[in-house]
């Protein structure tokens, strides 16, 4: 089961960065995030599954598809690009720029002699995961989940302003 939802993963990521139709990303997008919540409902964490499914599989991803269709058609028209050579070895060279600094910070800080040893039995309980969620410490995510709410929102009055900038025209 896993590889099935690896390959559906997988898959529709690529579909989803590859394809020049916004809609289709979006639902390709939405596919990810559904094969993320079918992997957390293969490791019995319910609760990740259920949040995954109401909170970015239906909350963010409408959102987003509310946001596109806010802007006009005459916007993304003019938005579609060809392929050039050029530009897919430099995003391929930013890609591995970015890999090569990722695994710098890694290897410097000792990254994974840090990981949890996950021995056979060994699990993390859902009481951990849930103060590392909501948790305003050193290691708790509250904080970045901040930032990402307020980066969407921000988006959603960019793309209401645009779109009666050209109500007005």
């Amino acid at each position: 089961m896993f590889c099935i939802l690896a390959v559906i993963i997988i898959g529709s990521a690529i579909m989803c960065v590859t394809t020049k139709r916004i809609m289709r990303a979006a639902t390709f997008l939405l596919f990810v995030l559904f094969g993320v919540a079918g992997i957390y409902f293969l490791l019995d964490y319910t609760f990740l599954g259920a949040a995954q499914i109401s909170i970015y599989a239906g909350g963010i991803t409408m959102m987003y598809i509310f946001a596109i269709q806010l802007v006009s058609k005459r916007t993304l028209q003019g938005l579609q690009e060809h392929i050039k050579g050029n530009r897919v070895l430099a995003g391929a060279l930013a890609a591995l720029i970015g890999f090569g600094t990722v695994m710098i910070v890694f290897f410097k800080n000792n990254l994974f002699d840090l990981m949890m040893p996950m021995g056979e039995g060994t699990e993390v309980p859902m009481t951990e995961i849930g103060k590392a969620m909501v948790g305003a410490d050193k290691y708790g995510w509250v904080l970045p989940f901040e930032f990402i709410s307020i980066f969407l929102l921000a988006c959603i009055i960019g793309g209401i302003m645009i779109a009666r900038k050209e109500d007005k025209q």
